[in-house]
């Protein structure tokens, strides 16, 4: 995303690190957290490369089409997994904005953030936008009241943790969004 370096860098790491712990979950014992954990990995790492500033590296011309290909892949296989469980439609949301963000920057390479100038569809940004916000609001609120689980469970088997990645994403959308 085109914006100023610190805060993108500040993105690059929320999202590698929240990319690396759904690593983590992805060895959990528990199919569904192994499940959506491969999924929030590959938007975490994604997110964190579309982070870079762009004052430290620009990519070529055809990483975005190529992140388009791979989050529209991403996006139909969260279609295709909606069916069995509902928190898929999230994932399909966050795959197709990252799809939406990957076209607007194919389509305006040499634009910056805050140099009055806008891409993307105004109505459609807004709308992810709210999506985001809602979801950050809403995840924020169900991780207040996490209790402390019994016994011996590993880093993977946290669903606190689970939740406070998924919250990180979600901030971290909100934010490349709005440099969009």
């Amino acid at each position: 995303m085109h914006g100023p370096a610190s805060p993108g860098w500040l993105l690059v790491a929320l999202c590698a690190a929240t990319g690396a712990y759904c690593l983590v979950r992805m060895r959990s014992t528990v199919e569904e957290q192994r499940r959506s954990a491969g999924g929030e990995a590959l938007m975490g790492f994604g997110m964190a490369a579309m982070a870079v500033p762009a004052a430290v590296f620009s990519p070529p011309a055809w990483t975005w089409p190529l992140y388009a290909a791979i989050f529209g892949v991403a996006a139909l296989r969260a279609l295709f997994s909606a069916r069995a469980s509902r928190h898929h439609l999230h994932h399909l949301v966050g795959a197709s904005a990252m799809v939406y963000m990957a076209v607007v920057m194919a389509a305006s390479p040499g634009h910056h953030a805050g140099h009055g100038t806008t891409s993307g569809v105004p109505l459609l940004t807004g709308v992810l936008l709210l999506y985001f916000t809602g979801y950050v609001l809403l995840s924020g609120v169900r991780l207040v009241p996490v209790a402390a689980g019994g016994g011996a469970v590993g880093w993977g088997d946290r669903p606190e943790l689970a939740k406070a990645c998924r919250l990180s994403m979600g901030i971290a959308m909100v934010a490349m969004l709005l440099t969009l």
